[in-house]
Parts: C-alpha cells; structure tokens; sequence
C-alpha cells in the first residue's frame, strides 16, 4: 500500500532516535532519496511479500502482527516515535530471503520516514561498515551456533531415547532367553517322561486318552482367565488338597502352575476318571510338562511380540521408510513418542490418555511433530522430578475450533510469571547448567508455528502447566512450507520479539 508523500524536513527526522547522530550532509541525503509518506488506516506492508523498503514511524499508531495459521496475531501496538520495522536485514543482501517477516498496519493517519531497501543497504555499508561486519558476524554467527548447538541437541535426544529403548528391549528379550532355557530342559524331561512311559503299563488306550487330555489341557491353557491374587491363592488350596488326598507327590509345586493354566480340582477330576488310579501320577507329571511348556511358550511370544511392538514404535517414531509430509494420526505418533519415552518416567509420574478418537488425521511432518512432543513431556518430566520426582502428564486431544488440539499437562512447580516470555527464545533453559542446551522450546516453536503454520502456547500456575500445540486441518504444498522453513529458521528470534515495533 503506497501512502501520500509529504516534504521531508531533515530536523524532524534528525529528532528520531536512529538519526539523531548523523550530520547535516547525511540528513540531507537521506530525505533527498528517502521520503516522508501518510498513510491512511489500513495496512502498510504484508507477512511475506518482498520487503523493497525500511519504515521508521514519524508520528501516529503502528499495529504489528503475525501470522499463524490462517489467522493474523497482534504482536505489538505502539505510538512511540522512531520505532522501525520492514527490510531489516536488507544490509545481508541476496545471502537472506528478503520478505516482511510480518505485517504493519495504522489505525490512524500516521507518517513514516521510507527508505527503499537498496538504499538502506547501501547507507549501511557506506556510513557504519564496521558496525555491518559486527551485525553480519552476530547474525551468522548466533545462526551457525544455534544451528549446531540443534544438532547436539538432537543427538542427546537420540542418545536418551537410545538408551530407553535398550533397556525397554532388554527386559523382554531377556525373558524370552530365560524362558528359551527353561523351555528346553522341559522339553528335554518330556523325552524322559515319554520314555518311561512308554516303557510302562500304559494300554493302547490309556495312551490315548491321555494324549486327547493333553491336547484339550493345551487349548484350555491358551484360554486361561485372568484371576486376581486372592482367586488364585484359594484355588492353589484347593489342587494342593485334591493332588494330596490322590497321592500326588509335591503337590503344592504342581498347584501353582495348573492355577495358571486354568485348570481346576473339576478338570483334574475329569483327568483321574479317563485313566487307571495307578497311572495316575504319572498322567499328572506328563499332564504338568504340557502345562509348563505351553507357559513358557506363552511366555516366550509375549517377550518377542513385546520388542515387535517396540522396534515397531521406534520406526513409528523415527519416521524410518514413511514420506516425510504426510497425513498422519496425531494418536499414533503420540503413542510412539510416550513408548520411546516411558524409561523416564519411573514409578513416580502417571501418564494420563484423553484421547478425542474422532480427530481427523492431519497434514505434517510426522517425524518433527515427534521431536515437538519429545521435547515438551521431557521438559513436563523434569519439572515433575524437580518438586519431588512425582506427579501426573495428561496428554489431551481434542477439537479447537476448525484445528487440532494436542496438549501436554503437568503438575510441576509451574514457570513463573517473570520469565514466561522468554521460555521460547533460543539458549534460555531453566535447567542446571550441563542439562539444557535451552533450543528445545524454540525448535518445537519453529516446527509447530513456522513449519505447519499451527500455534504452540502455554498456560502456567503452579501445579497445572499446560503446553497446547494447534494444527491445522489443511496445509500448503510441501516445497512451499519448506522454502517458508528455510527462511524462517534464519531470524526466528526476531520474528518472535518482532524488535521493530
């Protein structure tokens, strides 16, 4: 939007803070190829179109905002003369993508000292080249630093998250190797048992209704019911007593394992009726041998379908072999992240699911959406285990508006007030020094606000600190939101502090 150009006079714009220090010549200059312009209410400049000129504001009412999502946040609203805004880094030249970082509008008539890009540059360079260099150093500078600062950050999440699954994988990877063992020296008493049976009194028949008893038992140990302690510990009574009063030797070792399987005194009654009483016992042992291995291998496809799960959700997280933009369930990637996660929480943190199951999938990049989730349960379960070790992360979806709501909430000490807007800027961690590289909160902004033009906000008070990220239900094509990235994660700072205004 163009405004009405009105005279310069080179005292007024001397009066304004960023040139009370020129001399006369330079003023002179810069109200020759500049120029004073009114605008009406309205806007000035747009969020992303190319940034031709630099505005310092004369006299009058300057709004500034952003956008996020579809919708345009008020940022900052001043009447302060001098403050600036537009082609702030026009000076790094074709280096930077140069496009308003965000937009300006008036709400009033208001004036504004213009300078064109290109000669915002050029003074820059020409009147204060040392103070360039200075600029141009911090810039780059602070950008390569966060850049690799990222990378460690990332590398320590993936060493965390490395050493979780180790040991989720180790628990039951052991459990199938011991259940292996076990498996095999019954197996290996089954042989024996089969050979004295063999070389028994044992009928045609005898055997052949102890094989269809095997058979059936096998299938009623695969339907066992779940029992609670106390069921369990009266029925271990009860077929201790039944194998007593039948001459069963060791007895109350075999009552345990048949409680397990499902078995009952009404079941061993129909075992003792199929067979002669005198054998009996030996039927009971052959019977015991079925029931264990069938445990063990129970045991053993639990243990294996466990690190499935495991290596599964790890690929789930990863984002190994999937598009890297794509629909995706936010359910299936926060279950991924809790599993990759859930060493951390101990004994002491619960983890509450409320879940809205009718969420529609979204368009993102899932394998980023996973490291904005690692970051904000790690930060919720740190603030938990430094008021005690102890609390609860409710993880809630649900609808908000025409977007998706993902919130994370914790009942740590909270983060106070003082210092609340600040927890999104980069390097500033709370954490003892040595833990926080303080980019986990800004890279999770980037993602969530500049990648997939959603909201990432938090809602603080001690005992109840809600981080609640917005995604919206329809995106740009890809290599847009990517070139978007690209020139966002240059002056993300600045974006956030909008420094101008």
């Amino acid at each position: 939007m163009s405004g009405q150009i009105m005279p310069c006079n080179p005292k007024e714009i001397r009066s304004l803070f960023l040139f009370e220090k020129l001399d006369p010549e330079q003023l002179g200059r810069l109200c020759a190829e500049g120029r004073v312009e009114l605008f009406p209410p309205g806007p000035v400049y747009t969020e992303g179109d190319p940034a031709t000129c630099f505005f310092v504001m004369v006299e009058g009412t300057a709004v500034m905002s952003r956008r996020v999502g579809g919708d345009d946040v008020e940022v900052a609203r001043t009447s302060q003369r001098g403050v600036y805004g537009g082609a702030m880094q026009a000076y790094l030249g074709d280096r930077v993508r140069q496009v308003y970082t965000n937009s300006l509008r008036v709400t009033e008539p208001t004036r504004f000292f213009v300078l064109p890009a290109d000669l915002f540059a050029e003074v820059m360079h020409e009147w204060f080249p040392m103070a360039v260099h200075l600029l141009e150093g911090l810039f780059f500078g602070s950008k390569n630093t966060q850049a690799a600062v990222g990378q460690r950050e990332r590398l320590l999440a993936l060493g965390s998250l490395s050493a979780g699954l180790t040991h989720e994988l180790n628990n039951p990877a052991a459990a199938a190797v011991r259940a292996t063992a076990t498996l095999r020296e019954r197996v290996a008493k089954m042989r024996r048992k089969l050979a004295v049976i063999a070389e028994g009194p044992f009928s045609r028949d005898a055997l052949a209704s102890l094989v269809e008893i095997q058979e059936r038992t096998a299938e009623r140990v695969a339907k066992a019911p779940a029992l609670s302690p106390l069921e369990a510990a009266d029925r271990e009574d009860l077929l201790g007593d039944w194998l007593d009063d039948h001459g069963i030797a060791d007895g109350w070792q075999l009552a345990p394992t048949f409680v397990q399987a499902g078995l009952d005194a009404d079941w061993l009654e129909q075992v003792a009726a199929a067979v002669d009483e005198e054998i009996l016992p030996g039927a009971i042992g052959w019977l015991n041998y079925t029931v264990e291995t069938e445990l063990l291998m129970t045991e053993i496809e639990d243990s294996t379908t466990r690190i499935s799960h495991l290596v599964d959700a790890a690929k789930q997280y990863s984002q190994l072999d999937r598009a890297p933009y794509r629909t995706v369930d936010v359910h299936e990637l926060l279950e991924s992240t809790l599993l990759m996660l859930s060493a951390k929480f101990g004994s002491g943190i619960q983890v509450v699911r409320e879940y809205d199951r009718t969420l529609p999938s979204v368009p993102a990049y899932p394998a980023e959406l996973n490291q904005v989730w690692t970051n904000l349960i790690d930060n919720a379960v740190s603030a938990m285990r430094s008021s005690g070790g102890e609390g609860t992360l409710t993880v809630r979806t649900a609808w908000d508006h025409d977007r998706v709501l993902v919130e994370f909430r914790d009942t740590g000490p909270g983060i106070p007030a003082e210092i609340r807007g600040r927890i999104f800027d980069p390097f500033f961690t709370t954490k003892p020094v040595g833990e926080g590289t303080g980019l986990g909160l800004d890279i999770s902004w980037r993602i969530v606000v500049n990648k997939h033009h959603g909201t990432l906000r938090v809602d603080s008070e001690p005992g109840d600190t809600r981080f609640q990220v917005l995604l919206p239900l329809t995106a740009e094509q890809p290599e847009a939101a990517e070139s978007a990235e690209s020139a966002d994660s240059a002056d993300s700072a600045e974006q956030r502090t909008e420094e101008a205004v």
